[in-house]
């Protein structure tokens, strides 16, 4: 969530201040358009710095009832942008900014095909060369994500992931998330004993393994994770997982149904597809929609 927030504010261009927001009980149980009073003096953890700013990017639930509150205080000052799908009506900001397989739809609302992220083709390109070192020749990337309400590892699912990346030819790096059990690592590791593993200690080479990776295998619970790979062009495989969400076999149906994606099987190949990033398209849609509504306000 910080990572799309941050990635359409980069690309914008302009300074920001970055910060999580923490709820307190009941404020943190109520969608935006169902909040009690005093959200934004009583309901923080920590305090919110003034003046509001002229633009506010907010992603999560939680966070589109701080938004849409800061909105209301600002008397209209403030321009409200939400990444992802609010759980409430659009009407409580400027813009929303949803995955398409959301299925979101309104004037304020622009839909994007991947989750909004901070890769651009300079920060590969930086990565590469700091990563190629250490990274070499690689083969396969492969990004672990973890357990969600809707997804999980089983044995049958994760001995299907090793006899996959066991079979394949060349080099092979492997990162985890924060999400990913330490027993999927630990398995990983005795099972795929020629493979490169980050620690989680110095530098982290995701971006690295982006840039220098041939072929991309992510596990499918991540739509971030996906998005970013997919980002790069090259092909990108979806290793499969228990269970199911029908909001993420829509996104996942989307891309295959473009070429841009393939269950992972432990063969290689080679694709070619248009990357997709959809975070500079977002960036002028917001650009746009400011002076829209400050010339607006500027008219007698």
């Amino acid at each position: 969530m910080i990572s799309q927030a941050e990635g359409l504010t980069e690309a914008l261009g302009w300074p920001f201040e970055s910060i999580v927001v923490r709820l307190r009980r009941p404020w943190s149980r109520l969608p935006a358009h169902r909040q009690l009073p005093g959200l934004l003096r009583y309901g923080l953890e920590e305090r919110l710095p003034r003046p509001w700013p002229d633009l506010l990017i907010s992603c999560s639930r939680r966070s589109a009832s701080v938004s849409a509150a800061v909105r209301r205080a600002a008397g209209g000052r403030t321009f409200a942008v939400h990444i992802q799908h609010p759980r409430c009506p659009p009407r409580y900001f400027d813009l929303v900014v949803p995955l398409q397989h959301d299925e979101l739809a309104g004037p304020n609302v622009v839909a994007t095909r991947t989750a909004l992220h901070r890769v651009t083709p300079e920060r590969l390109a930086a990565a590469a060369k700091e990563w190629q070192g250490r990274l070499g020749d690689l083969t396969v990337a492969v990004l672990l994500g973890g357990r969600t309400r809707s997804y999980r590892f089983t044995q049958e699912t994760l001995d299907k992931l090793v006899s996959g990346l066991v079979g394949l030819d060349g080099r092979i790096a492997i990162t985890a998330s924060r999400r990913t059990e330490p027993e999927l690592v630990d398995a990983l590791k005795a099972r795929v004993s020629r493979a490169w593993f980050w620690d989680g200690t110095g530098p982290n080479p995701y971006l690295g393994m982006l840039a220098l990776a041939r072929h991309i295998v992510v596990t499918e619970e991540s739509v971030s994770m996906i998005s970013e790979a997919v980002s790069t062009g090259k092909p990108v495989y979806v290793a499969g997982m228990k269970g199911g969400s029908r909001r993420l076999s829509r996104f996942q149906e989307s891309l295959k149904a473009g070429g841009i994606i393939r269950p992972f099987d432990g063969r290689l190949a080679e694709w070619d597809y248009e990357p997709i990033n959809d975070t500079p398209r977002i960036a002028a849609e917001v650009r746009r929609r400011m002076e829209a509504a400050a010339a607006s306000a500027s008219t007698p």
